[in-house]
């Protein structure tokens, strides 16, 4: 028998449009679920703020400011954010769902990374950090958690809920936000995080993924955060010998604890990471020359100065052995240029030629450009190769959409498809899609919606909650509402039965559907516990345990249940739910009996009376021999009184 899922969420309809179908991961702020996204039919990542913080404005007004700062981004590297919105008293936010790990599972499987890896990441993160401090956006919680390497070889950055505007970056009391082992020193020391505290961390997070561990370590977050403020991070290959230069000053450059000594933001430091990664990856020192050359300081003024001295950090102030000035200014080795000038005369004669020569077949070229952009202008703008673009008719009427497209000079064609959002007969779509551009005499399908598309559920009552709603969500259609009652006749966690939520139609033995419609399920608590014959205090806690309320009722003779003790509990009638109201009959015991009065009669006759009451006689057996010569003289307990069936009643006789 199967457990049924302990989180409430599984298989909830959030909004009227997300069914949770998992968790993925939990958070301080937040849960993870993978979800359907039921109108455009596609998985989605659902992040669902933890109910004790619902109440709480500053985490409220935190968790949509993330929504917010993600949806200004729009990048390959940026987790998408497609949605957000509150459902009842539960705030939710829906992002793309990225099949992968997190740079820190990797990290965890692998301990380090080479130093290609280390790059092709690095460059990655930069970009979609870059995106966003040009879009005024600080991110203050990059770290290998919020690193995403999807499963299709996409590396993205998510999680911008510490994110915040550019030129609000200063503290107003806050405790610090974002994770201790990547504090930059200004955040430590004053609270203030701009572009270049993201850099910051950015840089620890390199020097773990080189070295496969974190920079500080401590027994307390203020330790770490001590050594953040007062150290400088140590070169990467302090740890790891083998580790490239270049990147021990990459690395250092971008953890300098004067946030003016770093990068100015992620643009700058990817503009450098591609210099160093030319080096890194096996390039000889012309190479490396070559991609860092700059001109000398006396030719060189402004943003051309700056660019060097960061060059000069990043350790490419090599110098060639030819000064590059001079082969910039025409100078050559001895032997490899002109040995001496030639005759000014000639040189013009010839020079003026060649101009002549070129002017003219520049001025035919120019013409035959003109020539041919003119025809295929006129081909393809009004002539017969121009393209019609395929209009959007979703929600249309196929008469209106084929009338529209003949107009256009395309050939309509009706095509049918299911559709669980759009009514049935208006159209869904097209095929091209909207928006495509196709030549004229093209023929475009028109898809029409037949509606929900017809499913076949299977039999529901007597499978575990679990299969049945698996049951039913593989199906495409949707688990509402789980009613728990209490029944004997099905086992615990199982299906008693189904209905479907349009009509209340029973489903339980299975049968036609549709697709994206609710299936709501009865689900077997097991049989009321028997509590007969236990103690009233058993029997309390035994219901109870299974939350049901307990009323101590009437009490009544029992031949069999000791007084006290519970004779039977009386169960409501119809459906019993949790929380239903048990009602206790307790025993008083064995019924009392009175004792007849047979004081003057014959044994015979007396014993029958006595024996007809169920009491128990003690008498001289010899008056059994002869029971008419004895006469009944007296009876203890005496006629008359109240006695316990089964009682022992003595009796006297005279002959």
């Amino acid at each position: 028998m199967s457990v049924p899922s302990t989180d409430p969420m599984i298989g909830r309809l959030i909004d009227g449009r997300y069914q949770v179908r998992s968790r993925i991961a939990r958070g301080g702020m937040a849960t993870v679920y993978l979800a359907t996204d039921l109108r455009l039919e596609r998985r989605v990542a659902i992040k669902i703020m933890h109910g004790h913080l619902a109440d709480d404005n500053a985490f409220k007004i935190r968790f949509i400011q993330e929504a917010r700062s993600a949806a200004r981004l729009a990048h390959p590297n940026v987790v998408n954010v497609f949605d957000q919105g509150q459902d009842a008293d539960m705030a939710y936010l829906v992002m793309e769902y990225l099949p992968g790990i997190t740079l820190r599972d990797l990290l965890k499987d692998y301990g380090r990374l080479t130093s290609e890896q280390t790059l092709d990441i690095l460059e990655a993160v930069l970009s979609g950090l870059a995106a966003a401090h040009k879009a005024g956006i600080v991110h203050r919680d990059v770290k290998p958690e919020n690193v995403l390497l999807a499963d299709d070889g996409r590396i993205k950055i998510s999680d911008f809920g510490l994110a915040r505007a550019v030129n609000n970056n200063t503290a107003t009391g806050q405790a610090l936000l974002g994770t201790i082992a990547y504090l930059s020193p200004e955040l430590v020391t004053r609270g203030i995080a701009d572009a270049r505290s993201d850099i910051y961390a950015l840089g620890i997070m390199t020097f773990e993924m080189l070295t496969g561990e974190q920079p500080y370590v401590g027994e307390a977050p203020m330790q770490i955060a001590y050594q953040h403020a007062n150290d400088t991070v140590p070169m990467p290959s302090s740890r790891v010998p083998a580790i490239p230069r270049e990147l021990d000053e990459l690395v250092l450059w971008a953890t300098a604890r004067d946030p003016e000594d770093r990068p100015r933001d992620a643009k700058v430091m990817l503009d450098q990471l591609h210099d160093v990664s030319a080096l890194v990856r096996g390039g000889t020192q012309e190479l490396a020359l070559q991609s860092t050359m700059v001109l000398p300081a006396s030719m060189r003024t402004g943003v051309n100065a700056l660019a060097d001295a960061e060059t000069q950090v990043l350790g490419a102030k090599l110098a060639p052995t030819k000064p590059p000035a001079a082969t910039l200014l025409g100078l050559h080795p001895v032997g490899t240029g002109p040995v001496g000038p030639p005759d000014s005369g000639d040189l013009l004669s010839k020079k003026a030629d060649k101009r002549k020569r070129r002017g003219f077949w520049l001025f035919a070229l120019v013409i035959l450009i003109a020539a041919a952009v003119g025809g295929t202008g006129w081909y393809f703008g009004s002539g017969p190769g121009s393209d019609v673009s395929v209009p959007d008719f979703a929600s249309a009427s196929p008469e209106a959409a084929s009338s529209q497209l003949t107009e256009l000079g395309l050939v309509p064609e009706l095509g049918g498809a299911f559709s669980a959002t759009i009514a049935e007969g208006l159209v869904i779509g097209t095929d091209p899609d909207a928006g495509s551009r196709v030549p004229q005499d093209s023929t475009v399908t028109i898809i029409v919606s037949q509606g929900l598309q017809p499913i076949t559920l299977p039999t529901l009552a007597g499978l575990s909650q679990e299969a049945a709603s698996a049951a039913i969500t593989d199906l495409k259609a949707v688990v509402g509402s789980i009613d728990p009652v209490f029944n004997g006749d099905v086992p615990d966690g199982s299906v008693v039965s189904a209905n479907k939520e349009s009509d209340g139609a029973d489903v339980s033995a299975g049968g036609a559907y549709f697709e994206g419609l609710t299936v709501n399920l009865v689900v077997s608590l097991g049989a009321i516990p028997n509590v007969d014959g236990k103690t009233v205090a058993e029997a309390t806690d035994i219901l109870v345990g299974k939350n049901l309320l307990v009323v101590s009722g009437e009490q009544t003779y029992s031949d069999t249940v000791a007084e006290g003790d519970v004779i039977t509990a009386q169960v409501p009638e119809g459906t019993i739910r949790e929380g239903a109201t048990l009602t206790l009959v307790i025993s008083r015991g064995p019924e009392p009996v009175t004792v007849p009065d047979v004081v003057g009669k014959s044994w015979g006759e007396a014993k029958g009376i006595l024996e007809a009451a169920d009491l128990k006689l003690e008498y001289n057996i010899f008056a059994d021999a002869a029971p008419g010569l004895f006469t009944v003289t007296k009876v203890t307990p005496g006629a008359g009184e109240s006695v316990p069936k089964g009682s022992t009643v003595k009796i006297n006789f005279s002959a």
